[in-house]
């Protein structure tokens, strides 16, 4: 069995584009598949696997930026409210409502009056929104809300509501799956190592496959640098009066298992410290903590945590939940990624804005860069880009529909398909909720595979860490992934699961040596590198991690 889905390099070129996007991140995604559901002759790449860079390392929140208020940032703030409302409707599957707290502190940079001014006018700017409007929380209601929380110049708090997503990967590949679906052409692992000119006009991309070494050229009227972090390498040589676009700060977060005083919801607090935003957010059963805002001018590409930004996530958790006696020990997996925010050379990292910029290149006709953007509202941004892409290539203002049209996933009720047929495939309840959260109503195409083949229909692994054998050939045939990397970190979503990656790529490794023809030579370099990205993940975590899954149930062994 082969990947049927994604073309050869070859296949690729021989077609002409409307449109080359590169990047695929949730901007880039966003961008194919609306100018996809406009028919337009789309070409969406990207040099990692889609959704690999720093779509994979926000905060998974879908939030339309309480603190951005404090900038005058009004429109960004609105237009992310906006997208927001939109993903609880068209990708209800994997964006859902979370309630927030906002703890009011004596030590808080803004006084309580002003939190409460911002928190109405938040309301304000998501008037039409389904979620509840804030409340007003005194001590006691605090104490009874949040209960392990310092109540050292504590005055109250405030309750509200933004979203959720928990896998923000699965994002992303439903926006490429549904772009593909509707006339795009889509391929990974393929790097623009050059824009092609004729005179004054970007005319097309050299293509590099990143895995093969094969090159070739695609020919295109528009083509959109929607590479995030990695604008201005890909601008590199394009022209010599180019200045420089991005100047990205990093941002690290924890991943730390249930702890004493833990909330049940997520909060918003400042660090005593700095004044710094810091999250602490109930996920998957453990606690996403988070973020750090520093300047950052490295490797793009091997972007990790530091054991000083995660001293620091501990030491500002311990201070706003005394009991929780986290330390690195706690710590079972971490994960840092770059914002791709415009350059500015100086000055406070949290006043760089977070609207994001769509570039005009004017002495580069045919080529726009995306400079900025956020999880949420790209949806927005999407249809900014196609404006000024509609507009160079002389075809008129298009009529949006990526926030009317739900995403693969988004149809009927996933749970009680598959609820109807756990106990014929004899699916534990775990594998049943996870199938469910990452699918959504695409676990009909899951079952189909299943039963057409009884191997496929296993039961693999165990605990947290077990699969349905026919996830990995999903992957591989309608989902375009192309390592077993792809697969367990931004399709199976086991690759972010901490204490499981071992044994799951193992076991991805022997199913695909019998159900996809890989050779061992293959499926061993896969899970060398594999390993080497994990180092990445528990590079700054505790001891206990390496034992986590020796500690779970275990429901099946297929070819273990």
């Amino acid at each position: 069995m082969s990947n049927t889905t994604r073309l050869e390099l070859d296949e690729v070129a021989a077609q002409d584009y409307d449109l080359v996007v590169i990047g695929a991140g949730i901007n880039g995604a966003a961008i194919a598949r609306e100018a996809a559901l406009q028919g337009t002759r789309t070409l969406l790449i990207d040099k990692g696997d889609f959704g690999s860079g720093t779509s994979s390392w926000s905060s998974r929140l879908m939030h339309g930026g309480l603190r951005y208020l404090e900038f005058m940032e009004f429109a960004l703030v609105h237009e992310s409210l906006r997208d927001r409302e939109a993903l609880f409707g068209i990708a209800s599957h994997l964006v859902k409502p979370l309630p927030f707290v906002v703890p009011l502190y004596g030590h808080n940079h803004k006084p309580g009056w002003m939190m409460r001014v911002g928190m109405a006018m938040y309301d304000a700017l998501s008037w039409n929104k389904s979620v509840p409007r804030h409340r007003k929380l005194n001590k006691k209601a605090m104490a009874v809300e949040l209960g392990g929380l310092d109540t050292t110049s504590l005055g109250g708090g405030l309750h509200y509501y933004d979203g959720q997503v928990e896998f923000a990967e699965r994002l992303v590949i439903e926006n490429v799956i549904d772009a593909a679906r509707h006339g795009a052409t889509v391929r990974n692992h393929t790097q623009a190592v050059a824009l092609t000119t004729q005179g004054s006009t970007v005319t097309g991309v050299e293509l590099q496959d990143v895995l093969t070494g094969r090159t070739a050229s695609v020919r295109a009227r528009v083509v959109v640098n929607a590479a995030g972090p990695w604008v201005d390498e890909v601008l590199v040589g394009s022209s010599p009066s180019m200045s420089r676009l991005i100047g990205g700060t990093k941002g690290t977060h924890a991943v730390v298992g249930p702890f004493p005083g833990a909330p049940t919801c997520a909060v918003y607090y400042e660090a005593r410290s700095d004044n710094r935003a810091v999250l602490v957010i109930p996920w998957r059963g453990y606690f996403l903590i988070g973020t750090t805002d520093d300047r950052f001018e490295g490797d793009l590409d091997t972007v990790a945590a530091t054991q000083d930004e995660v001293d620091y996530i501990l030491a500002e958790t311990n201070e706003l939940i005394p009991g929780a006696g986290l330390t690195r020990e706690s710590v079972v997996m971490t994960y840092a990624g770059v914002r791709p925010l415009p350059f500015q050379a100086d000055g406070d990292t949290r006043a760089i804005s977070r609207s994001h910029d769509i570039v005009d290149h004017g002495e580069l006709e045919g080529l726009i860069s995306v400079v900025g953007g956020k999880l949420t509202p790209h949806l927005s941004l999407a249809e900014e880009t196609l404006t000024m892409a509609y507009r160079k290539m002389k075809l008129g203002k298009p009529t949006y529909h990526a926030r009317n049209t739900p995403l693969p996933g988004a149809g009927p009720d996933p749970a009680r398909v598959l609820r109807s047929a756990a106990a014929d495939l004899g699916l534990p309840e775990s594998l049943v909720e996870r199938l469910v959260d990452v699918y959504g109503s695409r676990v009909d195409v899951l079952l189909e595979l299943a039963r057409s083949n009884p191997e496929l229909a296993e039961v693999v692994g165990r605990g947290r860490g077990a699969f349905l054998a026919a996830e990995v050939v999903l992957a591989l045939t309608e989902e375009y992934a192309v390592t077993l990397g792809d697969i367990l970190h931004r399709r199976m979503m086991l690759g972010i699961e901490p204490g499981v990656q071992d044994d799951v790529a193992e076991a991805v490794g022997r199913i695909l040596q019998r159900n996809a023809g890989w050779s061992s030579d293959r499926v061993a370099r896969d899970i060398r590198e594999n390993q080497q990205y994990v180092e990445r993940l528990t590079s700054c975590t505790g001891t206990q991690v390496s034992t986590a899954r020796h500690n779970e149930p275990s429901y099946s062994t297929t070819g273990s």
